[in-house]
């Protein structure tokens, strides 16, 4: 029986995708660099950390990691702050909010920083839904590693064959196979190029799960 869910946060809770590739592509015409669209979708599910360090393999780049996190950060913070229609996804806060009421435990773990988590959790006030938060800035590797979701089962309590994950990236859903955790693919019209068919269900909208479809997992 399911006994806890582990959600991804940008593209299944909310759409920061599109905040996200503005602070990047702001970036990118500071360093002078061109990354393809095919690039950038496969570091969908990626930090921050780890997408810079791929970056400076393909591009002649002098700025160190940290600063280069720095700067994207400023730049997406300032776009969060300024972007009035920014929502969650359709159908998820009731999702959240039944699961919650119905003692589902509910778990983040979003290749996000810990102070983007923060920042999206206290504008749409979801921290008294959630156990724990867990952000890939404290792990060395990101999705499609799995050590995120690992932890995020180990931080819950439950056995994992009593988890389940709720993923939009194909490295995230790598990430929850690998973990040898049953993988819902969100399959997103905001989240391209990505690749669902090792996820064990997919689905196109949140109306498609309740709590009494999730408890029947098996």
């Amino acid at each position: 029986m399911i006994q806890t869910v582990i959600f991804d946060m940008d593209g299944v809770i909310v759409d920061t995708e599109p905040v996200h590739h503005y602070a990047y592509n702001q970036h990118f015409k500071q360093l002078n660099i061109e990354v393809s669209p095919e690039l950038y979708a496969s570091f969908t599910g990626n930090s921050t950390k780890n997408t810079f360090e791929k970056l400076k393999v393909n591009f002649d780049i002098s700025e160190d990691v940290a600063t280069l996190i720095e700067t994207k950060r400023n730049l997406f913070n300032d776009a969060f702050d300024s972007k009035e229609d920014l929502c969650l996804i359709d159908g998820v806060e009731d999702l959240i909010k039944e699961l919650h009421s119905k003692g589902m435990q509910l778990v983040l773990a979003s290749s996000s920083a810990n102070v983007t988590i923060d920042r999206v959790f206290t504008r749409f006030g979801l921290h008294q839904y959630f156990t724990n938060l867990v952000s890939g800035e404290d792990f060395p590797n990101s999705k499609p590693h799995p050590a995120i979701f690992e932890h995020a089962a180990k931080l819950s309590g439950t056995p994992i064959a009593n988890c389940i994950v709720i993923e939009d990236s194909t490295n995230g859903i790598l990430a929850a196979k690998a973990a040898g955790i049953y993988c819902i693919g969100y399959d997103s019209i905001n989240t391209k190029l990505q690749d669902y068919s090792i996820a064990d269900m997919v689905i196109s909208n949140f109306s498609e799960l309740n709590f009494d479809k999730i408890i029947r997992i098996k």
